[in-house]
């Protein structure tokens, strides 16, 4: 009989921190961890919580009859460290180092790898991170970007784009390695990243602005009419730049960032609603075309996921009716962050995939990348 693997995983947000155990693919415990104001403000920056995450983890354990020495291995939510391909990594001095002391930005998943870092110590196993948000694996060409000052980045959804893609791939028959996917993630940013043979060769930037517009972000926009705004004198940088991520798309049009908010309003013949929403489809149906592009038309399937696939009356149906002369639409509403980590360390456990050590991948990643 073969081994179980038990696994905890650590998932950081910023006023709370979500626990999972799983024993092998199966999740059997699972809480989220509240914080309030109050208990945050007295931290000056995120790494100066962790004691305080630390506690509060250990005392919900304890309570619900379980030990750290109860696990195989220890995963925490990838944090902003510097661009590095994908997979399952150990967490090594060099990432810890870069984490508290937040080199590449402040962001409560910085607190992951530490957090499993510290629990694996007392536990005399290993830690890792899986797919972080700075997953890089774009193609030269396609970090081009029309001018030499400005160059496109690779910030998406890493983490649950990499494991619907394997949930995609093993549904048609292939291995991540073999499948040609486009994987759409919806949700209060939307990303949409072209897999080849098991790297993202381009993704749009779904944090700065790149893209379709979302529930929240204002997408790409016509340049000079957006030069024009900012130079008008009407409005500060900060105006614009809340317009563009937080205050744009839905919310811009139409006050709300809630995909099930617009679906009542369409089933109520809000026209303007309608037209809105529909755009929006529109906008990410021309995204995925792009897309294939990019795999030069080879596509085995289209997958889309996250909070907005979860409308299949709409949205889904819509993009359907635009996309599906590509390739095969699968659906996978949602994005079970907590299940994507402990798949990428039950790899690792069972040999499937090698860990990857942080600092040899970033420094090796930087010299590939580099225009």
């Amino acid at each position: 009989m073969s081994e179980l693997f038990r696994i905890l995983v650590i998932n950081p947000g910023s006023t709370s921190t979500k626990l999972a155990i799983f024993e092998d693919e199966k999740m059997v415990f699972s809480e989220s961890l509240r914080h309030s104001v109050e208990e945050l403000s007295p931290y000056k920056n995120i790494f100066d919580q962790y004691e305080f995450r630390k506690s509060a983890i250990l005392k919900s354990l304890d309570e619900n009859g379980y030990s750290v020495s109860d696990f195989s291995a220890i995963v925490g939510r990838g944090g902003l460290l510097r661009p590095i391909p994908g997979g399952t990594y150990e967490v090594d001095n060099t990432m810890l180092e870069e984490l508290r002391y937040a080199k590449q930005g402040e962001h409560a998943s910085n607190l992951g790898a530490i957090l499993a870092h510290e629990l694996a110590q007392l536990s005399g196993v290993k830690a890792y991170i899986v797919d972080p948000v700075v997953v890089d694996e774009m193609d030269k060409v396609a970090r081009i970007s029309g001018h030499p000052e400005i160059c496109r980045r690779s910030i998406f959804h890493a983490l649950n784009q990499k494991a619907v893609a394997r949930r995609a791939a093993s549904e048609i028959g292939k291995s991540y390695e073999e499948a040609n996917l486009i994987v759409v993630h919806m949700g209060g940013g939307i990303s949409i990243g072209a897999h080849m043979k098991g790297k993202v060769i381009d993704v749009n930037n779904a944090l700065d602005g790149d893209g379709p517009f979302t529930p929240e972000r204002s997408g790409t926009l016509p340049l000079t009419q957006l030069i024009d705004l900012c130079f008008s004198g009407k409005y500060t940088k900060d105006w614009v730049m809340k317009r563009i991520k937080g205050n744009g798309g839905l919310v811009a049009y139409l006050g709300t960032n809630s995909g099930i908010e617009v679906q009542k309003r369409i089933d109520n013949k809000d026209n303007y609603a309608e037209l809105v929403y529909r755009a929006m489809a529109y906008q990410i149906a021309k995204w995925i075309g792009k897309t294939a592009a990019a795999l030069r038309g080879d596509v085995d399937a289209i997958v889309l996921t996250g909070g907005l696939a979860y409308d299949e009356k709409y949205m889904v149906s819509w993009l359907k009716e635009y996309v599906s002369f590509i390739a095969p639409v699968i659906v996978y509403p949602g994005g079970d962050e907590e299940k994507a980590l402990a798949l990428g360390v039950l790899r690792v456990l069972r040999d499937q995939e090698r860990p990857k050590i942080y600092h040899e991948e970033a420094e090796k990643w930087q010299k590939i990348t580099s225009l």
